[in-house]
């Protein structure tokens, strides 16, 4: 009987010893006649293929425990030109893509965007190419989310969907790798690999260095996962690569996880602890971005504003992070470091006509500086997300959002106070646990009080090993959480309908995209609120080129005079092609 092999990998860390986070790699290698076959299953044509044999003994006879102990160290910072050698079961080659097609699919959040951006850029590196046709693809990879339950499904789906490409694959050709990885991957790990025996690889939110491996070892016909979570993983030095060349705006990461700990939330267990990168990094990566042409940079986190760098020694004092009035954590108060008010400050200042955003925040984190500086910089959007979840402070304390409806809505007149004409958007959550109709009450009241320009709004869904999966009832009955649902996006549609209707008669700063969806005789894009902009494709003058007619292209910044709104929607007429700076010169 061939056991099930385990290789362990210490992981470095931040705060850690070396054995404090010593985890499991697993990768299955089994017969069919084995008591572990319920865990694998390579097809016989597979086991008589004599390169793969000589694998599984380099395999067998590999590292050791004691081996990755003894190459333990501190950390140190990695250099982007570094090359790994090959662990000792497998050849330089064989970690070389060999020009095999890959086929990417993401699912979910804006993160999920940048991360498979990460993935490939990692991929391409080591010789693989990329594909846009499913059949045609060697590597299937599916970039997973696992917020609600339904996300997940959305996977299974796909998975089920997959199976019969899997199963029709020509022996011509090499055999389809079906990969799962981020937030699913993580959650789940061997549930995937045991329920589905046509998926190859997992590889968690912080092993996507670890792909190239991955993706060898599957090649051998077992199942490879690497689902480990890093105290330090930020992928400073891989420069992610725009999977839509045409792309006007592109997504950067600036740090990682979250310590929130909000009791409905399964983002600090799939996506690990904060950790932010330098400074340096991303500053250098958006001045790329810049010389690219790309005139827009939305700045990610999961909760991107309590971004602290620590990397810079001189700037570990003792000084204590400012929260927004009337707010707390849920962990211990962190000092030093340089903040979040710095990072927008340096990014602002790479390129005057790139916008700059950022992305998903959360409220306790924007002190005075923050929302001076917003009001300041011409080129930092006039919108912030505030995501409250709910408008009863009840139900906030049971979520442990650190803060009480009277905080947050003291919190949004400061900002509105403090930056004039700014748009908010904003996430709420129906049905949470313990909700009652009161509770529903007024959560509906603030959507009116406040009349968010977006809003994203959910069903509760629980998720295990959260703490409301453990401490709190799931006792709001399905229909009800619905029927909440649909009455608070009801209101919410009513009331940003009211919002954006104020720029009705107005001349707003539009970044163009592209063509309208709904119309070849549109143009779509968005402005400094983030709302999308239709408006018809027509000449229009050149400011910076007095007497010349041009028409708007993917990229440019236009003047467009709003003749009507909807909640989700702004139209109007283009007056003409301007610049950032021109636009704010006028204004």
């Amino acid at each position: 009987m061939h056991p099930l092999q385990c290789v362990l990998q210490v992981q470095r860390s931040l705060g850690w010893g070396p054995l404090a986070s010593v985890s499991w790699l697993s990768l299955r290698m089994c017969r069919a006649h084995s008591s572990l076959s319920s865990t694998t299953c390579p097809s016989p044509e597979r086991q008589e293929d004599g390169a793969r044999k000589d694998f599984s003994s380099r395999l067998a006879t590999g590292p050791t425990f004691q081996h990755f102990l003894k190459s333990a160290s501190a950390p140190q910072e990695k250099l982007s030109s570094e090359v790994e050698d090959p662990p000792p079961y497998l050849m330089m080659d064989e970690l070389l893509g060999r020009e095999r097609k890959v086929y990417l699919e993401t699912y979910g959040c804006q993160m999920n965007v940048n991360d498979t951006e990460i993935a490939w850029s990692i991929l391409q590196k080591s010789g693989y190419l990329r594909t846009s046709n499913l059949q045609e693809a060697d590597v299937i990879l599916l970039v997973t989310c696992s917020i609600r339950e339904k996300a997940e499904q959305t996977i299974w789906n796909r998975l089920h969907q997959l199976k019969a490409l899997k199963t029709r694959r020509p022996r011509s050709r090499v055999p389809l790798r079906i990969g799962i990885l981020g937030c699913m991957a993580e959650r789940l790990k061997e549930e995937i690999l045991n329920r589905e025996k046509m998926v190859d690889v997992l590889a968690g939110p912080d092993a996507y260095r670890d792909l190239p491996r991955l993706l060898a070892v599957a090649e051998s016909g077992q199942q490879a996962a690497n689902v480990l979570l890093s105290l330090d993983e930020t992928y400073a030095d891989v420069m992610p690569v725009q999977t839509s060349p045409s792309a006007t705006s592109a997504f950067v990461s600036i740090m990682r996880g979250c310590d929130n700990m909000c009791s409905y939330c399964i983002v600090p267990f799939t996506r690990g602890r904060e950790r932010s990168r330098p400074v340096a990094s991303i500053l250098e990566e958006v001045k790329k971005l810049s010389e690219q042409g790309l005139k827009e940079v939305t700045l990610l986190g999961q909760n991107v504003n309590s971004f602290r760098d620590n990397s810079e020694v001189q700037f570990n004092n003792a000084v204590s992070t400012n929260l927004s009035r009337g707010f707390t954590t849920n962990y211990k108060a962190k000092q030093g470091g340089l903040r979040f008010a710095h990072l927008l400050d340096q990014v602002s200042r790479v390129d005057p006509e790139m916008r700059i955003r950022f992305t998903s925040p959360h409220p306790k984190d924007f002190p005075d500086e923050v929302l001076q500086l917003i009001h300041e910089r011409d080129n930092i959007c006039k919108q912030i997300h505030l995501p409250a979840q709910s408008g009863s402070s009840r139900v906030l304390e049971a979520m442990r959002r650190g803060y009480s409806r009277e905080a947050y809505v003291e919190l949004v007149h400061h900002i509105k106070e403090s930056i004039p004409g700014v748009s908010l958007s904003s996430d709420f959550i129906a049905g949470f646990c313990g909700e009652t109709e009161e509770d529903h009450v007024q959560t509906v009241s603030l959507l009116r009080e406040v009349q968010y320009n977006m809003g994203f709004l959910f069903a509760y869904s629980m998720r295990q090993k959260t703490r409301a999966y453990h401490r709190l009832k799931d006792d709001v009955p399905e229909e009800v959480k619905l029927r909440r649902l649909e009455e608070l996006i009801t209101v919410f549609r009513e009331e940003a309908t009211k919002a954006n209707q104020m720029s009705v008669g107005c001349t707003q700063l539009v970044l163009v995209e592209g063509l309208s969806k709904r119309s070849a005789t549109d143009l779509c894009g968005r402005n400094d609120g983030n709302l999308k902009v239709i408006f018809p494709d027509a000449e229009m003058e050149d400011v910076s080129n007095p007497g010349l007619r041009v028409r708007a292209q993917p990229g440019d910044y236009v003047l467009v005079k709003i003749t009507s709104a909807s909640s989700q929607t702004l139209r109007g007429h283009v007056l003409c092609r301007t610049t950032l700076k021109d636009s704010s010169a006028n204004c």
